[in-house]
Formats: structure tokens, sequence, C-alpha cells
């Protein structure tokens, strides 16, 4: 086992996330635009520990009629979400961010609403590591970090 999965292996002792032998997933959480929404999104870091290139190419839950892996475009001015069908690549010893505004796991036709609190289960499927079952909360109170530095620069 090389230093960097020993790493997150204390990670994830120490906290939230969730791991294979060849993933790991962590400060997921999923929410939707509104109590009687019929779609929703789940967000979250995916690192990949191993030595070699490798490419989330699916998801799936029981939550949703439907699961794509999703990115917004600016198309003539104008944001959209699109479904990316190739997946997104993961570098060896990178991470990945699914975040609002950008590449995030889309549930379409929700089979009940995504409740302040409760958890729904997504099973990643990546092109050569095992698929990887992730419990996530739903947090639909979360807000997105702007990116502003909460320190300060000396």
């Amino acid at each position: 086992m090389s230093l960097k999965s020993l790493l997150l292996a204390g990670v994830c002792a120490a906290l939230p996330c969730a791991a294979s032998a060849q993933m790991v997933v962590e400060d997921a959480y999923a929410r939707a635009a509104s109590p009687a929404a019929r779609s929703g999104a789940a967000f979250m870091e995916i690192t990949n520990p191993a030595e070699g290139d490798d490419r989330v190419v699916g998801a799936a839950s029981d939550a949703a009629e439907r699961v794509e892996l999703h990115t917004h475009i600016e198309e003539d001015g104008v944001m959209r979400m699109v479904h990316v069908e190739e997946g997104f690549p993961i570098a060896a010893g990178e991470t990945i961010m699914l975040e609002r505004g950008g590449r995030h796991v889309m549930l379409m036709g929700l089979r009940g609403p995504l409740e302040q609190g409760k958890e729904i289960e997504i099973t990643l499927t990546f092109e050569n590591a095992e698929p990887l079952t992730v419990t996530v909360p739903v947090d639909n109170e979360r807000m997105p970090d702007m990116g502003m530095s909460h320190g300060t620069d000396g």
C-alpha cells in the first residue's frame, strides 16, 4: 500500500467518507431545489489514490428514476446543464470536485423528496476501479464555498 493510500485510509478513519481499494469519496452531500422538486443533485470530492488514471463513468441510485453525470457549460451567454456521457477523468493521485455550478451527479425523477437530514445511497462506477456505494447526507441548506479565504495571508 502506498503512502498516499495509507494517509487516505487514516483520513477516512477520522472523517466521514467512503473508500474502495482504489477510490476515496469525501464531503458528499445532496440537495433538491425545493421540497416538491422532481430533480436534485449530489456533490463530493473523489480521490484516485491508485497509480493509474481512471474515470467516473456512471452513477446509480434508488432515490431517482435516472442518474447522470452532468456539468454546466456556457453557450451564447447562457449557462446550461449537459450530460457528460464520457464521465469525468481522475488522474492518478488526483482529486476531482463535484460541486454546484460545475460537475455533479444529477438525480432526475426523484422517487421521493430529498429531505433535510435524511440520507440516500449513490453507487459510482469507474472505468477501472470497483464500483463504490456512498451514503450521501441530504443538506438542502448547505451553501457553496465561493472560494473565499477564511484566514489571513500573513
